[in-house]
Formats: structure tokens, C-alpha cells, sequence
């Protein structure tokens, strides 16, 4: 039975839509498959199709389905993962499943790079990379259900990347040490820690069968240095090294090209598989270089390559030790002129010619006396041309080198021992950094004769430092912004806190007239640094990317010609304002509040940037970023708002630290150095960025990318809802953990005609209605010890479906917030809330007896009911 016979969807989806279309799904989350909503189908038929590993996590149980790609990079796995639920078939991983399912039902996305997994394939347990993209899938009514996971593996490449590192880190560590056995130990050592290997070592093997080693890394198994017999391995041992290639057995106790007796051998020193590369290959004699697993193994190519790499690297190493120790004998035992020590460096040529790095010596008229083939090499490549015995060295060199050299050499001939970096080469060609170390060479009576040059090519362990320099910086900026950000949101929300009952009793005192009219004149001038007060946390919290955001679908040209003639009143008669808007501009997801606030910031910088007049220019264009193409921008389509002007501009350092909270080049008392972080804020926490643009004298164009919104734009209201008003009918259930905020509201209700009952916690208000309570309106704070107000709402609309409900906060928390729960800002105002209460339609329906306004004004407790 094909997949098509019964489910149409499943058709050319590959082997899993068979494994799908015949398995039973009746006793599932999922239910029959004839049962399946059209979204889960049609999700399914795209994903099964696709060549990219895809896997779908559908409903709140995570069923698991997949396509055929996905089944081959699970590998084992598959096909006992299809139909299981997500929790079960990861159990180890099961908080980070759990992550991936909440916030993709939460209608959000994650993006994990090089994550590392633990996969079994082929029998063998190994360790792999992936690049990790979900993102939510709607049903027909656009309501998250299910969550999309794209699967890229990164193996082979963080492998790579993770050798390189290996080895370049290994030739770098090699470099310092003097003696053989010192660098094999150390090769072993890193060599063994990097392939979790049982014992690795340097042997050398006789044509006699005797095998000698000297040091060795063993983990889990008994060390084998000393000197062993091999003659149980047979009269051909080393025939089976003498063609280079390396030796890999993968199971010695199955492996027939082992003699028995090589195998019972094997088998006694906890051998179950072993690669072997040939370093040195004498007539008498081979080294090797060994990597011995206690159990089978299977090999792979990249491990294989490894070995042959670190054994590269030991020969050149141990070549150059043992080249550096003739040499620095042959420099102890000089007893002769130039030209008979010439000679005798001469019979030192095959040694010299031994030496991976270019060396070379001259004498005392800085001729060249000998040099090493890689010498030879080196400097064609970077000059074109040989060098040859006799020629003076530095006149080689371009001009601009040539002092250069000519005065390292002398250093080096007055009898100093020393090490220098400088960048040598034709600027045609290539200018390599190199490493160079001199060494001058005395006679017996302790004149200097001659000296050595010995050089590195160090270019790309310089450019490696570098970056991991810029990305270290990077990093810590980052978690200084981050930590700056958490401490600011916090004492933020503290504020908003302190500032809603000072807002609230300031404004019920001015709406009734209270005091004299020097008292009035004071308390206006406190609710005036009230509301400058509230306006910094709110900027406060748009740096820490916390300020309580209402994304909605915005036309940013109409809302930019709004704000034309309070921008031109703002910026004064010096400054010319240019708007241009694009046509057709689709919708930008964002909340057009804080965004107006955005752009007047933006605006009054640029005024500031330009105390002698100038040009500010407002565009709005649509704009796209490719992945990869910027670092501060996410790959997608948005809506861009430029804002540009002619000033002063700003240096490079200047605009790195540009959004950084509190940081102003305006001077002290003429600014908060938060405008442009608020921005930056605002912009990150819709999903989109900020870029700055700028030069010294010729101005800054700072651009705001808001992603576009995913739904039309609502028609603007009629009303002014600031001005809404409302005669409160019914009981009002407060809940707020903070006396005084809760003290505030319950004043401002009560002034609305409401009766009021509070309640200090979530616990508390579920009390009251079991209790018999039965509230016609809930407002409640969201973040409080014990329950949220999203969960009190939840509970509630349980007991009470008919409950109209209002979140306050002073954060943009929404996680657990029903899209559809009406929410409200601290601090607030009387008219603010009432306008709230408006907007849910709060009109009570239920009768309560009227208030007395006169005990209002004299704050009668009678006025609300307080929860004990």
C-alpha cells in the first residue's frame, strides 16, 4: 500500500509519509490520520517534500514527525522516534525540548548555532553539531499548534574548525620545546586527550623485533614504556610500515591481516585497535607514532587525518630538535676561521636541509655562508627570485627592508642573542610577519665568526590572535550592555512602582481643585516632574528592553506626517526638514507610541548636532538584509525609518559607544544619554535594529529596521481614548502586591464610582470568590510573588467566564498573557485608567448603591473594601 492510498497529502513524501500512512495513529495524541486537521496536513505534505532535515512538533504533547532527510541525520534513531512525543524520545534533553515547545506555542522563534548533540549512528555513538531553527505553525486560525524545527549539521565543520585550532595551538606549543622525548610526551599527550584514546606513544621498532619506548600517555590501561620483544608478531613486522602508509586496524581480534601471534600480543597490552603512522624510516629500524583504542573502533577519516597531521608535525619538530642540538653543538665546538667553519657547516648540509623553518648564516661581511632548502623556498616565494652562497643578504631585500635587515644582522654579529617579529617580502607578492631569531657563532677565543638566522612565518597565528582579540572585546561589551540593561530595568520597575501612587494622588488632587491657588501651582509643578520622571524609566526601560510594548500594525507615513509640525516647532527655524516617504509602504510591527517617542529623540539629537543650522531628513523606505549581510540587523524584510543630518558627525569611537545608556557628547545637564539607547531598545525588542552611520564633519544618519507586521493596520480611532470617561457601576477586584500602588488604584476606582475589594496576592483573590465574591471587573497587577495576574485571570475566567480583566505592569513580560487581556501601564493617571476600562467595555452590569461623592473627597474608608 502506497502512502497515497488512504492519505493523498502523503504522496511522494518518501519512505516516512509510508511509514506515516501505515502506521496506527488511533491511540496517539494525533487520533486517526483521517482525523487530522488541514493544518497539521498540509504542514506535513510540504515538510515530507522537502530535502532539508525537517522536523514538526505538533500539538502540547510535541508528536514528533519528519521527513526523510531528518530520519537520516537521527541515523539509529529512526523510525522509533516517528509518532513519539518529544519529552519521552530525549529524556536527557527534556528541559530544552520543553524550552523549544513553550516558546514556539508562545508564538515565538529560537535559533541555536553549532549546538551539540549526542547521535548514534551506524551501531557507534558519536558526537555531533547542528544549527538549530524553530519557529511556531499556526492552525487556520493563525493560533500556534505545532513547532517547526529546520535542522543544519555543522559536524564536519566545528570539527574542522576544532583541529585546525588542535593543531595549530600543538605546532605552537611544540615550537618551545627542546628535546625529543619532550616533544613526544607532549604530542601523546594532547594527541591522546584529543581522541579520548587509551594509549598513545612514539616507538621505534628494530629489524630484530625488539620495540623501545620511552614515554607514553595511558588512560584506563597499564603503561608500555620500556623495551619489549615482538617476535610473536612475525619475521615481517616492518615490511608492513615499509610503504609510509598508515596502519589502521579497527578490531584486532577480527582482524586477519594480524598474525595469531600478533593478535594474542595485542590483545595482552589492552589493544583493540590502533592507527599507526610511520615518522621515520631507517634501514634498521622505523619510529612510529601510535594511537591505541582498549576496545574495537571504528576509525574515521577525519581521525585518521589527525594522526597523520600531529605525526607531520612531531617529525618536523623532532627534526628540528635534533638539527638545533647539532648546531648548537657545532656552535660549542667552532675552532676554527670562517672558511674552515664554513666547511664544517657544510657537513652539516642533510641536517640544516632537515629544519622545517628557514634558516640561514652569514659572517662578518653579512655574505650568506649556508642555508637550508626551505630557506631557499621561503624566499622565492616572497621575492621572485634564489638566494645563492656569497651574496651580501640585505642588499636582497626591496629598499625599505634592506636598513632594516642590515641592522638586525649587525645586532646579531656584536654577539647578542635575540628574537625579533618584522614583516619581510615584496609588496608585489606577499609580505609575510615573521619570527626571526639570531644567534651569533664564536671562535675558541669567544670572537664573533658568523651568526644564524632562523625564521617563522607567523602571519596566520597573528591573524587568529587578532580575532579572537575583536571577539573577546565584543563579547565582554556585550555582557557589560547586558548587565548594565538588567540592573537598569530593575530599579526602573522599582520607580514605576514608587511613581503610580505619586502620579495617581497628584492627579485626583488637581481634578478636584483641592488647596489654594499657590497650592494648585505646587502640586501642578509636582505632576509635572511626576511625568518627566515617568518618561525616564520609560527610556530607562526602552535601554533594558523591558518598557511594556503593544506591537501593533503601524503605517509609519502617516504617522511621520503627524509628527511634521511638532518635529519643525521642536527643531526651530534654522534647520530645514526634508520628508520623503515611499509609496505603497506595507505595515511595520511596532507600537507607535514609544515609535513617535523614538523619533522625537532621534530629531532633537539631530537638532543638537547642529547648533548652527542645517538639513534633518526623515525617509521611510521598504528594505531587505540577506543572511549574513549585517551583524546588528536579523536576515528579513522590514520597514526602515532613516533619520539623517548635516552636524557635526562623530568619530569611530564615538559611534561605538553611541547607544550605550547615559553616554552623551551634549555636555553635562543637556542630555540623559538615553535617547539613542531607548531607540535601540525599542527597535531589538520588536525584532528588528539599530545601524548608526556617521563622519567626523559630515553628519549621522541613524536608521530604525521594524520587521513588518504580520497583520493589517486598524483604522485610527475617532476619539481621543485619554479622554475617555466612565461612571464605574459594580465591584472592582483589585489585587496588587504593593500597599501604596494598591492604595492608589483603589482611590482612583472608588473617585470612578466603583466599589472596590483588594486583595494583596493572587492566593488572597481566589480566596475572596471561593468565599462568595462575585466582582464584575479584575485589575490586577501581572508580576507578583506567588501567582501572576495572567494566571489569576485564567483561574477566575474558570469560576467567572464573564469577567472582564485588566493587566497592570510596569515591564513588557508577556509571556504567559493572552493576547487578547486588555493591559495598562505604570504609572497611570485617573483618565488613563478609566479610558483602559473603557476600551474592555467596562460598563458593570450589576447594580451597587450609589457612592457619597462628599466621603469620597473625604477619603472615607467606606469607599472600598479592603481584603484582610
Amino acid at each position: 500500500m502506497t502512502s497515497s492510498t488512504l492519505t493523498p497529502f502523503l504522496n511522494s513524501g518518501g519512505d516516512c509519509a509510508d511509514l506515516i500512512a501505515r502506521k496506527d495513529w488511533s491511540t496517539s495524541p494525533l487520533g486517526p490520520i483521517d482525523t487530522w486537521p488541514i493544518s497539521l496536513t498540509m504542514s506535513l505534505a510540504t515538510l515530507l517534500r522537502s530535502a532539508v532535515p525537517l522536523l514538526l512538533l505538533w500539538g502540547e504533547d510535541g508528536v514528533m514527525l519528519y521527513n526523510d532527510a531528518y530520519a537520516a541525520f537521527v541515523g539509529d534513531g529512526h523510525p522509533a522516534l516517528l509518532g513519539t512525543k518529544v519529552r519521552d524520545s530525549w529524556p536527557q534533553q527534556r528541559a530544552f525540548n520543553d524550552q523549544i515547545m513553550a516558546v514556539g506555542l508562545g508564538g515565538g522563534t529560537l535559533h541555536f548555532p553549532d549546538l551539540p548533540m549526542s547521535l548514534r549512528r551506524d551501531g557507534q555513538e558519536m558526537r555531533g553539531w547542528v544549527n538549530l531553527d524553530t519557529s511556531p505553525v499556526g492552525d487556520e486560525l493563525g493560533q500556534p499548534v505545532g513547532v517547526l524545527c529546520v535542522i543544519a549539521e555543522t559536524t564536519k565543520r566545528v570539527l574542522a574548525e576544532r583541529r585546525a585550532a588542535f593543531l595549530l595551538t600543538l605546532s605552537d606549543n611544540l615550537r618551545a620545546l627542546e628535546t625529543p622525548a619532550e616533544i613526544m610526551e607532549l604530542a601523546a599527550e594532547r594527541l591522546g586527550e584529543e581522541m579520548s584514546a587509551s594509549r598513545v606513544f612514539y616507538a621505534e621498532i628494530t629489524t630484530r623485533g625488539w620495540m623501545t619506548v620511552e614515554r607514553d600517555y595511558a588512560r584506563g590501561v597499564s603503561s608500555i614504556v620500556g623495551r619489549h620483544s615482538l617476535e610473536s608478531f612475525g619475521p615481517d613486522l616492518l615490511a608492513a610500515y615499509r610503504g609510509g602508509a598508515p596502519v589502521v586496524v579497527t578490531n584486532v581480534g577480527a582482524d586477519e591481516r594480524l598474525s595469531e601471534g600478533a593478535r594474542t600480543g595485542l590483545q595482552a597490552r589492552e589493544v583493540g585497535a590502533f592507527v599507526d603512522v610511520v615518522l621515520f624510516e631507517e634501514e634498521e629500524w622505523v619510529g612510529l607514532l601510535a594511537v591505541q583504542s582498549a576496545t574495537p573502533r571504528i576509525w574515521s577519516p577525519e581521525e585518521e587525518a589527525l594522526v597523520q597531521n600531529v605525526g607531520e608535525r612531531v617529525k618536523a619538530a623532532i627534526e628540528r630538535s635534533r638539527a638545533e642540538l647539532a648546531l648548537r653543538r657545532m656552535k660549542d665546538t667552532l675552532e676554527q676561521q670562517v672558511v674552515e667553519r664554513t666547511a664544517e657547516l657544510r657537513r652539516y648540509h642533510e641536517i640544516v636541509e632537515a629544519i622545517a623553518s628557514p634558516i640561514c648564516a652569514f659572517d662578518t661581511d653579512y655574505r650568506l655562508i649556508a642555508f637550508n632548502k626551505a630557506h631557499d623556498d621561503e624566499f622565492r616565494r616572497i621575492y621572485g627570485f634564489p638566494s645563492r652562497i656569497g651574496d651580501v643578504f640585505h642588499e636582497l631585500f626591496v629598499p625599505d627592508q634592506r636598513e632594516t635587515m642590515r641592522g638586525l644582522m649587525s645586532r646579531a654579529l656584536t654577539g647578542e642573542h635575540f628574537t625579533v617579529i618584522e614583516a619581510f617580502g615584496s609588496p608585489d607578492r606577499d609580505v609575510p610577519v615573521w619570527e626571526i631569531t639570531y644567534t651569533p657563532l664564536r671562535d675558541s677565543a669567544g670572537r664573533v665568526i658568523a651568526a644564524f638566522h632562523q625564521a617563522s612565518d607567523i602571519s596566520e597565528r597573528l591573524l587568529a590572535a587578532a580575532e579572537l582579540e575583536a571577539a573577546q572585546d565584543a563579547l565582554r561589551q556585550s555582557q557589560k550592555v547586558e548587565a548594565m540593561g538588567s540592573l537598569t530595568g530593575g530599579v526602573a520597575h522599582d520607580f514605576n512602582n514608587l511613581l503610580t501612587p505619586i502620579i495617581g494622588s497628584l492627579d485626583m488632587l488637581m481634578r478636584k481643585g483641592t488647596g489654594t491657588a499657590r497650592e494648585k501651582r505646587l502640586i501642578d509643578g509636582a505632576l509635572q516632574s511626576a511625568e518627566r520622571a515617568k518618561t525616564l524609566v520609560q527610556r530607562l526601560l526602552a535601554f533594558a528592553r523591558r518598557q511594556p510594548l503593544q506591537p501593533t500594525a503601524v503605517h509609519l507615513g502617516p504617522l511621520v506626517d503627524s509628527m511634521t509640525d511638532l518635529i519643525e516647532s521642536t527643531v526651530g527655524p534654522t534647520i530645514t526638514l526634508a520628508v520623503e516617504v515611499a509609496d505603497e509602504l506595507p505595515p511595520a510591527r511596532a507600537d507607535a507610541n514609544q515609535l513617535e517617542m523614538a523619533l522625537l529623540n532621534l530629531a532633537v539629537n539631530a537638532r543638537d548636532a547642529m547648533p548652527n543650522g542645517g538639513t534633518l531628513s526623515i525617509k521611510v523606505t521598504r528594505c531587505e538584509v540577506e543572511v549574513d549581510q549585517m551583524i546588528e540587523v536579523p536576515a528579513g524584510d522590514y520597514v526602515c525609518l532613516h533619520v539623517g543630518d548635516t552636524g557635526m558627525g562623530m568619530d569611530e569611537a564615538t559611534r561605538q559607544r553611541a547607544i550605550e545608556p547615559f553616554f552623551s557628547t551634549k555636555g553635562v545637564g543637556k542630555g540623559t544619554g538615553l535617547g539613542l539607547s531607548m531607540a535601540h531598545g525599542l527597535a531589538a525588542q520588536l525584532g528588528g535594529g539599530l545601524t548608526i552611520s556617521s563622519e567626523l564633519g559630515r553628519g549621522t544618519a541613524i536608521t530604525l529596521w521594524l520587521p513588518l507586521s504580520d497583520v493589517e493596520a486598524s483604522p485610527a480611532p475617532h476619539a481621543n481614548a485619554a479622554a475617555a470617561t466612565v461612571d464605574g457601576v459594580g465591584t472592582v477586584l483589585l489585587v496588587d502586591d504593593e500597599d501604596l500602588v494598591r492604595m492608589s488604584t483603589a482611590d482612583m476606582l472608588a473617585d470612578l464610582g466603583y466599589g472596590v475589594v483588594e486583595a494583596s496576592s493572587g492566593a488572597q483573590a481566589l480566596e475572596l470568590v471561593q468565599a462568595g465574591l462575585r466582582p464584575d471587573l479584575l485589575v490586577t497587577d501581572h508580576l507578583m510573588p506567588g501567582m501572576s495576574g495572567a494566571q489569576l485571570t485564567r483561574e477566575l475566567h474558570i469560576k467567572l467566564p464573564q469577567l472582564r480583566a485588566l493587566i497592570v505592569s510596569g515591564y513588557a513580560e508577556v509571556e504567559g498573557l493572552d493576547v487578547g487581556i486588555a493591559r495598562l501601564t505604570k504609572p497611570f493617571r485617573s483618565e488613563e485608567l478609566a479610558a483602559s476600562l473603557t476600551a474592555i467595555g467596562a460598563q458593570a452590569i450589576g447594580a451597587v448603591p450609589p457612592i457619597d461623592q462628599a466621603a469620597c473627597e473625604e477619603g472615607d474608608a467606606a469607599r472600598s473594601i479592603r481584603a484582610q
